[in-house]
């Protein structure tokens, strides 16, 4: 497979996964109602959701980057200063 296939495979699993969640939300129950959904048809689409992901970081791999890791240019983490916006009672 050339890149630009492994790039269309990309696609259309991120438009699978992001389907599927769509598909779950629809369905999910509110307010402690009964899931119209079997236990097995969640199991299923749990082993869905893994087989997605186990695809997407095989194709990040072969297409040479990490997927889900941010990474800074320099390799470094950034300096962080905490500045508080709530001025204290002891102010």
């Amino acid at each position: 497979m050339d890149k630009e296939d492994l790039r269309r495979e990309q696609r259309f699993l991120r438009m699978m996964r992001k389907t599927l969640g769509n598909v779950v939300k629809d369905v999910t129950p509110l307010g402690g109602r009964i899931n119209p959904l079997s236990e097995n048809t969640i199991h299923d689409i749990r082993e869905c959701f893994g087989l997605i992901s186990a695809r997407e970081r095989e194709l990040a791999e072969a297409l040479g980057f990490e997927q889900a890791k941010p990474y800074y240019a320099d390799g470094e983490l950034p300096d962080a200063k905490v500045i508080s916006i709530i001025k204290s009672s002891k102010d």
